[in-house]
């Protein structure tokens, strides 16, 4: 089967290279990584870079395949996979998301967004952090927990571009208009789910908002205790085998 993995922002898809390579090494070789337009990929003229656009994009790609995929979502990704997972089943075998707890009614941005979502912060905010060279941006990704190599490939692909689409598209979904979506979350049971749960991530919802959040999708979840937000990075690896054992179990 093929495998489809999706980042999320601000990142590119260079936070995948040691998963990718953990799951070569388990006999997983065909694995396509998405870039979403403005992370990593460009950003087309009449994009408004919604969530709606989005799931579109992601709708969009996902129907080029000749079959069914194992798709995989991390952050603003695993939200993309879940909106697809809702309303376009047929075009994954099975779905993994870690950031099923960001649907729940009682989630709230994490503290970052919340500026994003705020006219003239949001742009004051964007600018400092894409500010600068690239090895300068480098050590500011760096000290956000994306560790080396894959920091200097998310620095590269940062921007004016990313910045327009990241801002755009945390503002078309300010609560309650993401718990809204999650309405339909019970939707995603049609095909085999697995939340991915890094116990040390505190961005996309408590432990108890995540592990309910799985509970209504009807999905397996997995625990990492310890490892945080990009956990793919942390041990790819482990991440590598969970992936891998919830395929193999399909």
């Amino acid at each position: 089967m093929t495998v489809v993995l999706v980042h999320g922002a601000p990142e590119t898809s260079a936070v995948w290279e040691p998963l990718v390579s953990e799951l070569a090494l388990l006999g997983h070789s065909e694995v396509v990584r998405l870039s979403p337009p403005g992370f990593g990929a460009p950003v087309p003229e009449d994009f408004g870079a919604t969530a709606d656009d989005y799931r579109s994009w992601l709708i969009d790609q996902l129907s080029a395949f000749d079959e069914p995929v194992d798709l995989v979502g991390h952050d603003w990704g695993g939200l993309h996979v879940l909106g697809v997972a809702m309303t376009r089943p047929d075009l994954m075998r099975s779905w993994v998301s870690d950031a099923v707890g960001a649907f729940e009614p009682d989630y709230e941005w994490h503290s970052i967004a919340q500026v994003w979502l705020t006219p003239g912060e949001g742009e004051r905010s964007a600018a400092e952090i894409f500010a600068g060279t690239v090895e300068e941006r480098t050590a500011r990704v760096a000290s956000w927990g994306i560790l080396p190599p894959a920091a200097a490939g998310v620095a590269a692909g940062q921007g004016e571009e990313m910045a327009r689409a990241m801002l755009a598209l945390y503002r078309s979904v300010p609560q309650p208009f993401l718990a809204e979506i999650g309405r339909n979350i019970p939707a995603a049971a049609e095909r085999p789910g697995l939340a991915v749960i890094a116990g040390a991530d505190d961005v996309v919802g408590s432990l108890e908002q995540r592990q309910r959040g799985s509970k209504r999708a009807g999905a397996r979840t997995e625990v990492l205790e310890g490892l945080g937000h990009w956990w793919m990075l942390e041990d790819p690896a482990l991440g590598a085998r969970v992936l891998s054992a919830f395929w193999k179990s399909l």
